[in-house]
């Protein structure tokens, strides 16, 4: 204090204040106690992790994309349920297509006409007339007679016709279809009716197989044929081809079952024959 004191009195002397900076305890105090709080407040507080105040179920996955169905299958499919299961075919029957030839119905009076596709008239009225029945009862000739591959008799459909010309003369007979004719998948059937000098004789339900559908006009011929011919049994035509006792008697006179190789295939088989005919095409006879 006494310097200071000394100071102060020199001023005067020196013709301008002197300068002097005297740092005291207190102020050194203070300069550190502000230094330290400046420190404080800008030192940079260290990183804290923020913490979930309450405990969450942790997210679920997402499901994956499911694959849409079209409206129409939907709509279809909502159709098909709803409606009761049916109780009559759903889809068209080969049977009754690709053939519209069903038989026309008369709108005349019976008294003017007969409906042969429906009528009976003149069935076993009265027996046809002796020089018909000679024909038709004749006893078959065995040059006449055929035999298949399998051993089965037949007389060919020309001559049940030849045999009806004879007897009621060319137009004194006919066949008559009585239905629609029936088209599966491998067979055509239809039934007919055979009339002689206009009365109905016997009704029967012919058929023929057939491989494609470009062979359904050949199979209704044959169809009709095969009803011809099984009509004629009802007028005694070749009764032999359906008597056992005659057909073992033809086969050990006129036939002779082969041993044959087919010609394509080379396969070997057992084909009966007439014994006045050579083995035919597509088999060669085997030694």
């Amino acid at each position: 204090m006494a310097f200071l004191r000394s100071l102060q009195a020199a001023e005067p002397l020196l013709g301008r204040p002197a300068i002097y900076r005297v740092t005291t305890r207190s102020s050194i105090t203070r300069q550190f106690t502000q230094t330290s709080r400046s420190l404080q407040y800008t030192s940079p507080s260290p990183p804290t992790t923020s913490k979930p105040t309450s405990l969450s179920p942790a997210p679920k996955p997402a499901p994956p994309p499911q694959t849409s169905i079209p409206s129409s299958s939907s709509a279809s499919r909502a159709a098909a349920i709803s409606q009761p299961t049916p109780s009559t075919p759903t889809t068209p029957n080969i049977s009754k297509t690709g053939l519209s030839d069903k038989p026309l119905e008369i709108d005349s009076a019976p008294s003017e006409k007969i409906d042969w596709t429906r009528s009976f008239h003149g069935l076993s009225a009265e027996p046809f007339p002796k020089e018909a029945a000679d024909i038709l009862l004749a006893e078959t000739d065995p040059n006449e007679v055929e035999i298949k591959p399998d051993g089965i008799l037949y007389l060919p459909e020309i001559k049940y016709r030849r045999i009806l010309n004879r007897a009621f003369g060319p137009g004194g007979w006919g066949l008559v279809p009585r239905s629609e004719s029936i088209v599966t998948p491998k067979t055509v059937t239809r039934e007919y009716a055979l009339v002689c000098n206009g009365r109905l004789v016997s009704v029967a339900r012919g058929e023929q197989d057939y491989f494609s559908p470009d062979g359904i006009p050949t199979a209704t011929e044959g169809c009709r044929s095969n009803a011809l011919v099984r009509c004629c049994k009802d007028l005694g035509i070749a009764s032999e081809l359906w008597d056992p006792r005659w057909i073992r008697k033809y086969k050990a006179q006129h036939t002779r079952e082969v041993w044959v190789e087919h010609v394509v295939n080379k396969r070997k088989s057992k084909i009966w024959t007439r014994k006045d005919d050579p083995v035919s095409y597509p088999w060669k006879e085997s030694k």
